[in-house]
């Protein structure tokens, strides 16, 4: 039922694979876990997760006649169930939607909210920074969740289901449980310690008081009860009811097991704080590459503006000549330089002067490429530029260092038969969040306010990541909708990975439409990260990969080894009104690709 193992495919058979293989939810009554499949072709919608429960509850809802937005949320919330330390109801996320019948990109900004009480130093005592683990593990980090309010906006604007009834897959696998897996344990154990001092958390994810074994069954009743009032009374059950106290309750008064010793710092959340939540629903960020329309999330989001300005640094180059070395050079470079200006000039746009048109400007992009030589790397951090005055490869800057980011967070994407495509990263932030659950509710509240910064990353250098009244913390979420001249879908994607999302978004997007690959191998090739840090983060495919390494270190590039980068999902338009749903093949445990009625 929930991330059996995973069939062994190699990356070349999984590109075989594409023409045959597909998936779709078995029935209701099943009693076996589910394989997992990590590509699927076929008519009548897609739904790709890293969850197989997840993917078949999206596809039920697709086959009974809801479209991909209804889909979309049906397979969020059994999310919440079975990815309950990356995302759920106490979390938020960005929310991306193509409407076929227009052909146009609206986007949900669904991100949670620091209190109206924050102000710049909610994370700093005595005039120096928390500790980075003390904050995660408090009510300070938690901010108003976004996630049912998101839900709530995008079935009122586009869906055709009630609430109720997409919520009813996640109630049903709530009380009756999913099967325990090898990557659910592992991130059960890597919060252990923490997850001790909160006795709600303890009896829901230490069930007698130690780990849950892989292939035992895993119910959360009291989550089943929470969806199911949800469903009943509505999204305002959480940011005005009983449930709302609740939360506020836990955040202001952290439940710690006295015996622990810990000391959970206090939040300061109010009800006036869930009343006051709404999302915003915003023109998406747009960047022309190569003929095609890539539309992704604005700010609050950092991911739009970072990916759109790497790729149109890397237009001026037919990346599909390159070797492999020439290539992750310049998609190093290019990384390297729009993390810098991400970290001077993308904030909540509420509170900052965020020059997003600027910073996805051709001519910017072009003032900055010129940075990027081919026998030499440049030395981070680099200095930002400045977007409103481009000048051709100016240094001028003051640079300031990437601060650190979560690194939790999964993505859906889904589309139906009528051609409507969702493309929706969600997130608590931490693996585990905050580590405090709501008693009596069965869910992990976010620590979202931590991906604020806590001080500025370099004084010298106005910072528009500090904690503020009611502001949205910036994100590297990067959910994204490709369409063609025509306006029409050719591909969404997404990634959770914190910083990481946006050079996964990133390299997935020019593997698979510079580099000729197919979707699923473009997903699954080995990946590179550079967030303008002095080292580059490699997976063990390329860090092992000693020739393609050696080239890279003899031009000036230093790397670290990073086990695992990202966790893709993905959905492509084929011809003949067909859809190929694609995920990982192995990281996270690899994901599920499912379609309605699937292509023998």
């Amino acid at each position: 039922m929930r991330r059996p193992v995973v069939r062994k495919l190699t990356v070349a058979a999984v590109s075989a694979a594409v023409v045959s293989v597909g998936a779709a939810a078995p029935s209701e009554s099943r009693t076996a876990p589910m394989e997992k499949v990590p590509v699927a072709v076929g008519h009548g919608g897609a739904v790709a997760s890293v969850d197989a429960d997840a993917s078949a509850a999206g596809i039920e809802v697709l086959r009974k006649g809801g479209n991909a937005v209804d889909a979309a949320v049906a397979t969020a919330a059994v999310l919440g169930v079975t990815e309950p330390y990356s995302a759920g109801i106490g979390g938020g996320g960005y929310f991306v939607y193509y409407d076929a019948r227009s052909r146009s990109v609206h986007t949900i900004d669904g991100r949670e909210t620091a209190p109206l009480s924050a102000d710049k130093n909610l994370f700093t005592e005595g005039g120096k920074a928390i500790p980075f683990a003390e904050a995660v593990t408090s009510g300070l980090s938690v901010g108003t969740p976004g996630t049912p309010a998101t839900w709530r906006t995008a079935l009122s604007s586009w869906g055709s289901k009630p609430l109720r009834t997409l919520l009813k897959p996640a109630e049903r696998l709530a009380r009756d449980g999913f099967t325990v897996d090898a990557t659910f344990r592992a991130q059960t154990a890597s919060n252990e310690a923490r997850f001790r001092n909160f006795p709600d958390t303890a009896k829901l994810f230490l069930p007698a008081g130690e780990l849950p074994a892989v292939g035992s069954t895993f119910t959360n009743p009291d989550l089943a009860q929470t969806y199911e009032e949800l469903g009943r009374e509505g999204v305002d059950a959480l940011y005005r009811g009983r449930l709302a106290r609740d939360i506020v309750d836990t955040v202001n008064d952290p439940p710690v097991d006295p015996a622990s010793g810990y000391r959970a710092r206090p939040g300061d959340l109010s009800l006036r704080d869930l009343a006051a939540y709404r999302t915003k629903n915003q023109a998406p960020s747009k960047t022309s590459y190569r003929g095609l329309d890539v539309y992704s999330m604005a700010p609050s989001s950092s991911g739009g503006t970072t990916v759109g300005e790497a790729l149109n640094m890397l237009e001026g180059t037919d990346l599909s000549r390159l070797s492999e070395t020439r290539y992750l050079h310049r998609f190093i470079e290019a990384s390297r330089i729009a993390f810098a200006d991400r970290g001077r000039w993308v904030g909540d746009p509420a509170f900052e002067d965020v020059p997003t048109k600027e910073l996805l400007s051709q001519r910017y992009a072009d003032s900055r490429a010129c940075l990027i030589k081919d026998d030499a790397v440049l030395t981070s951090p680099v200095a930002p530029g400045d977007p409103r005055d481009p000048a051709a490869c100016a240094t001028g800057g003051t640079a300031a260092p990437t601060m650190y980011e979560g690194d939790s967070t999964t993505h859906l994407t889904a589309a139906d038969k009528w051609g409507n495509v969702v493309s929706y990263t969600l997130t608590i932030e931490q693996t585990g969040g905050s580590g405090i659950t709501v008693p009596g509710r069965g869910f992990l509240l976010n620590n979202e306010l931590t991906d604020f910064s806590f001080t500025p990353a370099n004084p010298a250098v106005h910072d528009p990541n500090l904690p503020g009244p009611g502001k949205r913390p910036r994100s590297s979420m990067s959910p994204t909708i490709v369409l063609d001249g025509h306006g029409r879908p050719v591909v969404a994607l997404g990634s959770p990975g914190g910083a990481t999302i946006i050079t996964t978004v990133l390299q997935t997007l020019t593997g698979f439409l510079d580099r000729g690959l197919p979707l699923v191998d473009a997903i699954a090739a080995p990946r590179a990260s550079q967030r303008n840090a002095a080292q580059t983060e490699l997976e063990p495919g390329l860090y092992d990969d000693n020739e393609v390494r050696k080239r890279l270190q003899d031009i000036g590039h230093s790397f670290r080894l990073n086990p695992e980068i990202g966790a893709v999902t993905a959905v492509q338009r084929l011809p003949d009104g067909k859809w190929l749903a694609a995920t990982e093949t192995t990281r996270r445990g690899g994901g599920s690709a499912m379609v309605v009625r699937p292509v023998r």
